[in-house]
């Protein structure tokens, strides 16, 4: 198991740049897509699930268990505080190792929080996890960037500057920068935000790395899970050599 990404993030755990990842990520597509594949489900996870935004959305479908996992403790403050977060179990753990001692219809991964698994021993222990909670019949739904596509270019201060009007902060200048190891498609980027009103920035450090799909899709067979589509975006258009996402729609592999 790699230990480097146990380390704390401060863009995670700090509870003031944590304050800034609702207000910079507005979801749409992969909330519609999930919000789909959850109705008339019984029971959703979600894993790496952040702020909570899109658990406790699900969460009003009638009748519908949620918990929430996520290993930062600053981003289930906020998920608790959010408006609907008391209809979600939101428990505090790491998606390589968690057990919940009970099973899913439906298990959903987004945001790219699949790439935090750094090493493919942990990919591979994540992916156990979704296995291990899975009904019989039930779902899975992750997404995990197209290495071929190289998004990190565009993380660079030059591309990604851009002014943000926070709700507590009020005007801030924000920032990236980055760094990748050809040898592990590793990616290391920085989140910058300088606060106008003081002066004082607030730095992370975080790192994500961008595996092929040959080796989701042997991951994926190792631990039991078979794919019933590939989507290469949250519309669901086809996964393609160019497509910027892997997105694997699956379930439990049926015994023969």
């Amino acid at each position: 198991m790699n230990h480097d990404n146990a380390r704390p993030d401060r863009l995670y755990e700090d509870p003031d740049i944590a304050s800034f990842y609702d207000v910079e990520n507005e979801w749409s597509a992969d909330r519609a897509c999930c919000r789909s594949l959850a109705a008339g489900c019984a029971s959703v996870l979600d894993l790496g699930c952040g702020t909570g935004d899109l658990a406790a959305e699900v969460a009003l479908e009638p009748d519908c268990t949620v918990f929430g996992v996520d290993p930062a403790a600053a981003m289930l403050d906020i998920a608790r505080r959010r408006q609907g977060g008391d209809r979600v179990t939101f428990v505090q753990g790491d998606g390589r190792t968690v057990r919940l001692g009970r099973r899913f219809e439906l298990i959903v991964m987004t945001g790219h929080a699949f790439q935090v698994f750094l090493t493919p021993e942990d990919r591979i222990a994540a992916l156990r996890t979704i296995a291990a909670h899975l009904e019989p019949g039930g779902r899975f739904i992750f997404d995990s960037r197209n290495p071929a596509v190289a998004e990190w270019r565009e993380w660079t201060p030059e591309q990604s500057s851009r002014r943000i009007e926070h709700p507590r902060f009020g005007a801030v200048e924000a920032w990236n920068d980055v760094s990748h190891d050809p040898a592990t498609d590793i990616v290391t980027y920085g989140t910058h935000y300088r606060l106008l009103g003081d002066g004082r920035v607030l730095s992370s450090h975080s790192r994500i790395a961008f595996a092929p799909r040959s080796e989701l899709e042997q991951a994926l067979k190792e631990v039991g899970l078979e794919v019933e589509a590939w989507y290469g975006d949250w519309e669901r258009r086809p996964c393609t050599p160019t497509s910027p996402d892997f997105i694997p729609l699956g379930r439990l592999r049926r015994s023969s």
